[in-house]
């Protein structure tokens, strides 16, 4: 299950940063079917591969498998800048959230 799940995401981050996996595979030094090889389900990158994968796109291991986070680097900066907020800011900002949501 979750196999399925880390291939469905390094696809979908992989492509949200444009690039194919090919150019990726040779980017991390590996041979041109790394990345496909997985996200196929046919391997799994050992634990020194995925840091790499992290690190190639700009998120971190935990952003990785935040599964609901259709953009982590978007939630790490909406997150850095709602830490900046004052209590009364943040109140603000989640009444404005909820009157968003309401109306979806």
């Amino acid at each position: 299950m979750y196999e399925e799940k880390f291939s469905m995401r390094l696809a979908h981050l992989r492509m949200q940063k444009g690039v194919s996996a090919r150019d990726m595979s040779l980017s991390l030094g590996q041979n041109v079917n790394y990345i496909n090889n997985i996200e196929n389900g046919k391997a799994m990158p050992s634990m020194t591969a995925f840091f790499f994968i992290c690190e190639y796109l700009h998120v971190t291991p935990t952003e990785f498998f935040d599964f609901e986070a259709e953009d982590p680097q978007q939630s790490r900066m909406l997150g850095e800048k709602l830490r900046r907020l004052s209590s009364r800011q943040t109140e603000a900002f989640i009444t404005l959230v909820d009157t968003v949501l309401a109306h979806k």
